[in-house]
């Protein structure tokens, strides 16, 4: 199944391409078919560009963000964070990787010297990566505001999210 490397005589489908690009889509955050399928419904009933809102949903969920933040290495390791009780909402704790994040929110580590030694050790190895300019950190605090919400610049993932939503649209 699938393309071998020598497979090159055919040309890949239409449909082979919106797949590849679901595929990335959804391996990139760690969905499942129908978390991604739920996002597309709300990202079509919501009003503006369909794509760009699944793009801002995605990047609104609390394990997404604490990846941006650089508190893990992965957003697989940002899962395991917030679903282990490191991380705060608003000065609460939250376990749900999933929780969607709204502008204004602050975003936190718990006040335990585990969790916070944990982070900021993840922060200093994971320094590679410019902050999101719709993320304001205070390294002081282990704290951050959702100043807005994200443009499509912001992302690092190349893929076209109209082909995702073209996927979708034989639902």
């Amino acid at each position: 199944h699938g393309k071998t490397i020598d497979d090159n005589s055919k040309k890949t489908t239409e449909y082979g391409l919106r797949l590849e690009e679901k595929q990335k889509l959804k391996f990139n955050y760690g969905l499942t078919e129908s978390q991604l399928y739920r996002y597309i419904k709300e990202a079509r009933r919501r009003k503006g560009v369909t794509s760009l809102i699944l793009l801002q949903l995605l990047e609104m969920r609390l394990d997404a963000i604490c990846f941006n933040l650089g508190f893990a290495a992965t957003i697989a390791q940002a899962r395991q964070l917030v679903n282990h009780g490191h991380i705060t909402v608003n000065n609460r704790i939250v376990r749900i990787p999933s929780f969607q994040c709204r502008v204004n929110d602050i975003v936190g580590v718990k006040q335990k010297s585990a969790s916070q030694a944990l982070i900021q050790n993840n922060i200093k190895n994971n320094q590679t990566r410019e902050l999101a300019t719709y993320l304001k950190f205070d390294n002081s605090k282990l704290e951050a505001t959702i100043l807005d919400y994200c443009d499509r610049n912001d992302l690092a993932l190349q893929l076209d999210e109209l082909l995702i939503i073209e996927y979708y649209s034989r639902r």
